[in-house]
């Protein structure tokens, strides 16, 4: 019993000695500490200031503007939405004049899709990887379309990644077992069938319900040949 007493009371005495050094430190540092504080919290304000005052409005501003550019870009009319037409600003305008807003980053999505389409791929890249989306699917398109271009400039190993990585986030029907069937094409390009036959015999398993799912077979079945070669 009074050994348990004796380290309750060197404990105690721990705590308090431990206190005693912080409340030494805050005192010699006061000056510092207070500064730090200020410092940050000016930095927070600054930050809700910036965002209600400057990029809220802006964002505004270029919601209005886009929708001409991506009028255009449903029309196929590529160059049109990329450079805007005199009266309304295209795609690459409002990346420029109403960065750090949403809209702008919508813009770089569209810039690198057309940019992927008329093969300027390292253009593609530099604008697809400015884009960030709370929708999956659209985030994932864009992780895609970073494959697509990888793999035109003779980068299949980035570019598998990019379609795996894609087919992780948001596992659904629709969208994953294409990018998982963009992944195993690639694999196989690159004469890695065994991890092919992997990603065909998932597609096959776990989206039983999908095109490439009802597909799988005849892919699983030419990758055990090359395999067995």
């Amino acid at each position: 019993m009074a050994k348990k007493k004796d380290r309750t009371e060197e404990n105690i005495t721990a705590v308090e000695e431990a206190l005693s050094k912080s409340e030494i430190f805050i005192e010699r540092n006061q000056k510092i500490l207070t500064t730090i504080i200020f410092v940050i919290i000016l930095v927070v304000l600054a930050f809700f200031a910036l965002r209600r005052f400057y990029i809220e409005p802006r964002e505004k501003d270029a919601q209005a503007l886009i929708y001409k550019a991506e009028q255009y870009f449903e029309q196929d009319s590529l160059q049109l939405a990329l450079d805007g037409d005199g009266n309304y600003p295209g795609f690459l305008d409002i990346i420029s004049e109403y960065r750090w807003t949403k809209t702008a980053r919508l813009a770089n999505y569209y810039a690198g899709i057309i940019y992927l389409e008329q093969g300027e791929f390292e253009e593609a890249i530099r604008h697809l990887k400015k884009f960030k989306s709370d929708d999956f699917l659209v985030g994932n398109m864009a992780l895609a379309a970073q494959g697509d271009a990888w793999l035109e400039l003779d980068k299949p190993d980035k570019a598998a990644r990019l379609y795996v990585k894609a087919a992780k986030n948001n596992v659904n029907d629709f969208a994953t077992p294409m990018f998982l069937m963009k992944a195993a094409m690639t694999y196989e390009h690159m004469g890695q069938y065994q991890k092919a036959l992997n990603i065909y015999e998932k597609i096959k398993s776990q989206h039983v319900d999908s095109q490439e799912g009802r597909e799988a077979e005849k892919y699983i079945a030419r990758a055990r040949m090359m395999i067995e070669k």
